[in-house]
């Protein structure tokens, strides 16, 4: 991969997020351990993903997902299950004839779009969750990380009211723009799981 992730078509994008997440899933050796999101373990990162896009996609549009297993019963392979589909989806050039229509999104949009612009970043961001939970190197593509903090900082007095993440943490001085980024979110951006 050269460049950002960012100069990306869409499909490309997800799929090389997606590479990143699985590599994340598949570097997990307990999915009970905790994460920088206080309430979840790190199950439920991949539980988030599996179930909110599939509810979303499927309640304003005519696109279906097979039901695959559950994150607690079987995380990596639910991962799997969707992100699957999902490869298949962006892969299929009838796919953007499939509109979506929802209040928070928006009316008549091509599915594949509705999944760039809501899911393949969150797919970036709990990228980071997991592998922090698990120990693994958590360094995320610079060019997405600058974008995210910077769009998000320039509209954060219309996003932080929307509840989609916790307040600002507080940074060190010198803290990287991905730790920003992290902090932005709600995360502490140098947590380490107890007894690191």
């Amino acid at each position: 991969m050269s460049g950002s992730l960012t100069q990306l078509p869409p499909a490309e994008k997800y799929r090389e997020i997606a590479a990143g997440f699985t590599a994340a899933v598949a570097g997990v050796t307990d999915w009970d351990a905790p994460t920088p999101v206080a309430e979840w373990c790190a199950r439920d990162v991949v539980g988030h993903l599996v179930t909110w896009l599939p509810e979303m996609i499927q309640g304003g549009s005519d696109v279906r997902f097979a039901e695959g297993p559950t994150a607690d019963e079987d995380p990596v392979g639910a991962w799997a299950h969707l992100d699957g589909q999902l490869r298949a989806l962006f892969a299929d050039p009838e796919s953007g004839r499939h509109l979506h229509s929802n209040p928070h999104t928006g009316s008549d949009r091509p599915v594949p779009e509705v999944i760039d612009q809501f899911f393949t970043g969150d797919v970036f961001f709990h990228t980071w969750d997991l592998a922090r939970s698990s120990g693994q190197d958590d360094r995320l593509d610079p060019g997405m990380v600058h974008d995210a903090y910077t769009g998000m900082s320039a509209a954060e007095e219309h996003l932080r009211p929307t509840g989609q993440f916790g307040q600002q943490q507080p940074v060190p001085a010198d803290a990287t723009e991905q730790e920003r980024l992290f902090a932005f979110l709600g995360r502490d951006p140098r947590w380490t799981p107890p007894g690191a």
